[in-house]
């Protein structure tokens, strides 16, 4: 084939450029190899000089144990981006994980990460909206960010959740591959199907945490055999969207009770019921130590009940707006003999009779413990004197409580040996009475940062700061300018210099 004439095709005028791409991309010249454009955008040849990877040398067991020194955040971030094989060894490694796509729990996670002890399936149990956008508000609770609906009523409803056969089936998963589990936070479903698998498959799980509990969600409950910890959070209907018969009542606390004897510590969120759920808890778990109760509501009388847990030591209530309705007589109440210490978080403390109840039910306790709670004022906190044998004392964020009152409970404990007192402004270094001083002199711990204005006060000693912005300024002289009775004179700033 005769060499076509170039210089023909770049000289004729009637010919367009565009004329050319229909032209052959392969030339056949004489002496030279044919031509191929995929040959030239081929990737070059390793280079000779290139060095070779030094861990393949490595057994995985000899890098397993290298990689076991790194610290968790490294190995997830940077060992696990290395190879692939680093991602397989570092998955080998990992031994808690927070899942949030139910899609992996079912076909990836036993093959990611087969040796996990800890294991967080609630973020991944929430169905996102349909059709979120941008302008949706965002519900965060803890770790869980929930994207809301505002067509829908309610806006976090039981459609956001996966449904239960597709909750069963991922916890089927869970429970073949996962024999060594330890501790479980997954969401409740309706059938017991998955949970049972569970109790039957990680024989060796000792805590559990249960979302959106019902009655009937709580029945596999008793079939885990080395349970020690459970923390349920019971259906609310105006958060999950079931029925007002829905939640956790005395039935499901009863049945809790007679299936897991081996607890050793019990968080109640948003449980109804009343004496007859927490004796039944108090009586058949004797190993039970510290109960947390947490925005409850329940029934009046269930204080009482407290006498049967005989071998209790923390009493932590949270979040809770009332703490007994009708706690009943003073001397049907009893008390917790065992108790060493009673803990009230960001609780409403309004009512007298339900915490005078609450004091002499818990009389034998050893730590008091007051964080952010409401309502706590002097005839309030004067009840607390009842628990004589108080030897740590912690007060945070109760801005009604004076000094007064403060010194009149503490000067009558002979056994108190710390003390705590944070973010109480009504509480004044100035109305610190000698008996008072000499309680500090003989306390084995003090913290007492009381008034926050003070303290910023302290803190701010010799750095000009902490006043008001005219004297500030007044005191001042700034490049360029000159004070000269009470008018600014401006120069040059080179002259100021």
């Amino acid at each position: 084939m005769p060499e076509p004439d170039r210089s023909s095709l770049s000289a004729g005028r009637g010919l367009h450029r565009d004329g050319l791409k229909g032209w052959p991309d392969l030339w056949l010249l004489p002496g030279k190899p044919p031509h191929s454009p995929t040959a030239s955008m081929a990737p070059p040849p390793p280079s000779p000089d290139r060095a070779p990877d030094q861990t393949l040398a490595f057994s995985d067991e000899l890098l397993l144990r290298v990689l076991a020194y790194l610290p968790e955040p490294h190995l997830t971030a940077s060992a696990s981006l290395v190879c692939k094989r680093w991602m397989r060894l570092s998955g080998r490694l990992r031994r808690r994980l927070a899942v949030r796509d139910w899609a992996f729990v079912t076909h990836r996670l036993p093959y990611r990460f087969p040796d996990l002890a800890v294991l967080d399936l609630f973020p991944a149990s929430i169905a996102a909206p349909a059709a979120p956008s941008r302008a949706s508000p965002v519900l965060t609770c803890g770790a869980v960010s929930l994207t809301l609906d505002p067509g829908a009523d309610p806006p976090l409803g039981a459609c956001r959740f996966l449904a239960d056969d597709v909750l069963d089936r991922g916890l089927a998963v869970v429970a073949a591959r996962f024999p060594n589990l330890r501790r479980l936070s997954a969401t409740a479903a309706s059938e017991s199907a998955g949970l049972m698998d569970i109790a039957g498959g990680c024989a060796t799980l000792q805590e559990l945490e249960l979302h959106r509990c019902t009655d009937l969600a709580l029945r596999p409950v008793s079939a885990f055999a080395h349970l020690q910890i459970l923390r349920i959070v019971a259906a609310s209907s105006p958060l999950y969207g079931t029925s007002e018969d829905g939640g956790v009542t005395d039935i499901g606390l009863t049945i809790l009770a007679h299936g897991c004897k081996r607890l050793v510590k019990l968080e109640l969120v948003g449980c109804e019921g009343s004496y007859d759920g927490i004796a039944a808890v108090g009586r058949c778990c004797a190993m039970l130590e510290e109960l947390t109760i947490a925005e409850h509501r329940m029934d009046g009388g269930w204080l009482a009940a407290l006498a049967f847990c005989g071998n209790l030591k923390t009493l932590r209530l949270q979040g809770c707006a009332r703490i007994d309705d009708d706690p009943g007589p003073a001397e049907h109440l009893g008390a917790c003999l065992t108790l060493e210490s009673l803990q009230l978080h960001r609780c409403q403390l309004r009512d007298r009779h339900a915490l005078h109840a609450l004091f002499l039910v818990c009389e034998g306790a050893r730590e008091l413990l007051v964080q952010n709670c409401w309502g706590l004022e002097d005839d309030m906190f004067a009840l607390a004197g009842l628990c004589r044998r108080v030897k740590f004392l912690s007060l945070e964020g109760c801005s009604l409580l004076t000094t007064r009152c403060l010194e009149s409970v503490v000067t009558s404990w002979n056994d108190l040996q710390s003390l705590q007192v944070v973010a109480c402004n009504k509480i004044k270094d100035e109305e610190i009475t000698a008996a008072l001083s000499e309680l500090f002199c003989n306390l084995k711990e003090l913290k007492w940062r009381p008034d926050n204005k003070s303290l910023l006060a302290a803190s701010l000693v010799g750095t000009g700061m902490g006043k008001k912005g005219r004297v500030f300024f007044k005191r001042q002289i700034l490049p360029g300018h000159q004070r000269v009775k009470g008018k600014v004179l401006n120069y040059p700033a080179g002259v100021a210099a």
